[in-house]
């Protein structure tokens, strides 16, 4: 076996050459436990892919491909002009794996640790895992008061923009750019009230009553009920592991609302060449995509893949909120399209009556432009990491028994790879009701995958939030949960 000298640009790191884990891989895994062992600390900086390639004698792709990966798990952050360095919130802790559930200690500021606070940890409380509802307990309070006491000083406008204030168009921009790959001047940029709210705008420009559109099914209730309203003839639209199947999708739709960042709820993301199908079919049929860009903010075991928008802004309208960042009581995001389009539902808002409170938009600015909305993100994701490694080292052992052809014979995890929730597939005839109710009877809200269904369902399970419950919670829910599976009969 051949092993590689230890690093001596500051990275303890080794490679073996002939071992069975790629030589990326075992670079990234050393990484992170120099990190959260504290050999490694936040703010240091790190050597660049070719210095460290050349140290261990490997190809620069090696390195790269490691960076990447450590680069979207928030591990590691890029200073323009500076280089790379050990992100803020990424140390001291433990390292994240399946059997890793070590809280992230307290940054500047007061935070209320892993444990505590948001869904009431008193002996006997309900326990909710309940999906899309993150961390609010998890933001710094001396970040959340800056931006507020920022909003605070500035002078209320005699009529708001209905653009959006220009600086926070700016920023949003920016930060589309960083964090996505996603080129968009601020022209292209409309501040919404969030994913529905953008939503019931471009609905209320692009659809007539009786105009068919797609909404992914299983999918988003609310996005079925936005353009409902809108007077749409909402048409399923069927997902498989990988997320939306272009090939089936219908010539005849006015617009199509896809999750492909991380499919909500199974949690599939959209592989390139479905990508590029999607948007082929939209140009030959003059459709719409709107693109939510959905808890692809928080990424694990994967590296992201490009936004639609950013393969074809042509046919794609772009969607993304604070809502998943922060919280859903902030209620900010954000619209990008052609300036033309922007024009258009920015001259609706006045007959609808939807705007964005101006303090708010400050508040946004000021976390966008001081970098702690990034920052805060990068924290959150190594905080649900470890929620989620909680529940997939408690639920991925589960089995029902062999497969015989007519379904899954086996409780499957879906979705795990990215975002706040996981789905917990149940096997062929055993459906998730007498689950749930075993489970409130002990304490334990839990919601099922039928829910996000228009038409027949055609699979069962249970969608397991683990965002908006603190990781002592997770565990003792994923222990319930787990105990409450294995006394449930198998069916005949």
């Amino acid at each position: 076996m051949t092993t590689s000298p230890r690093a001596s640009t500051g990275m303890p790191v080794t490679v073996e050459r002939a071992g069975p884990v790629p030589m990326a891989a075992q670079i990234a895994v050393q990484f992170r436990d120099a990190v959260t062992s504290g050999v490694l600390g936040a703010g240091q900086r790190l050597p660049s892919t070719r210095e460290l390639a050349a140290v261990l004698g490997v190809s620069r792709t090696v390195v790269t491909t490691a960076y990447a990966q450590l680069f979207a798990e928030g591990w590691l952050e890029g200073r323009h002009g500076s280089g790379t360095y050990v992100a803020d919130g990424a140390a001291p802790g433990a390292p994240v794996s399946a059997g890793t559930v070590s809280a992230i200690p307290l940054p500047r500021g007061r935070r209320i640790p892993p444990g505590e606070g948001a869904d009431h940890d008193a002996p006997g409380a309900l326990i909710e895992l309940r999906p899309g509802i993150p961390w609010a307990a998890g933001i710094d309070a001396a970040v959340w008061r800056r931006a507020w006491r920022y909003a605070g000083t500035r002078p209320p406008s005699a009529w708001p923009d209905p653009f959006g204030l220009p600086g926070l168009r700016a920023e949003i921009a920016g930060y589309l750019r960083r964090a996505r790959g996603l080129a968009a001047a601020p022209e292209q940029v409309l501040v919404t009230r969030g994913v529905a709210g953008g939503l019931a705008l471009l609905a209320a420009a692009v659809i007539r009553p009786g105009d068919r559109a797609g909404v992914e099914e299983p999918g988003y209730p609310s996005a079925r009920d936005v353009l409902t309203r809108a007077g749409a003839v909402v048409v399923p639209c069927r997902v498989d592991a990988d997320g939306i199947v272009p090939d089936e999708l219908p010539g005849d739709l006015r617009l199509l609302y896809t999750t492909p960042a991380h499919q909500y709820p199974l949690g599939g993301r959209l592989p390139v060449r479905r990508r590029r199908a999607l948007t082929g079919w939209a140009r030959a049929t003059g459709a719409i995509i709107v693109e939510d860009d959905y808890d692809s903010e928080f990424r694990y075991d994967v590296a992201p893949l490009p936004s639609l928008r950013s393969m074809d802004p042509e046919v794609v309208v772009y969607l993304g909120t604070t809502s998943k960042m922060m919280t859903p009581a902030f209620g900010g995001g954000w619209l990008v399209a052609a300036p033309e389009m922007i024009a258009t539902l920015a001259g609706l808002r006045a007959s609808l009556g939807d705007r964005v409170a101006e303090p708010v938009q400050h508040a946004l600015l000021r976390l966008l432009a001081t970098g702690d909305l990034e920052r805060h993100i990068r924290r959150m994701r190594l905080e649900y990491a470890r929620r989620r490694a909680v529940i997939v080292s408690a639920l991925s052992e589960l089995d029902a028994g062999p497969r015989d052809g007519a379904g899954p014979a086996a409780f499957r995890l879906l979705g795990e790879t990215a975002g706040l929730h996981v789905v917990l597939e149940f096997p062929r005839g055993r459906p998730a009701e007498p689950v749930i109710a075993a489970a409130r009877q002990r304490g334990l809200a839990l919601w099922p995958l039928s829910r996000y269904f228009a038409g027949p369902v055609t699979g069962h399970g249970l969608v397991l939030g683990y965002g908006g419950t603190s990781l002592a919670r997770v565990r003792r829910a994923s222990a319930l949960l787990r105990a409450l599976l294995r006394a449930q009969p198998a069916p005949r």
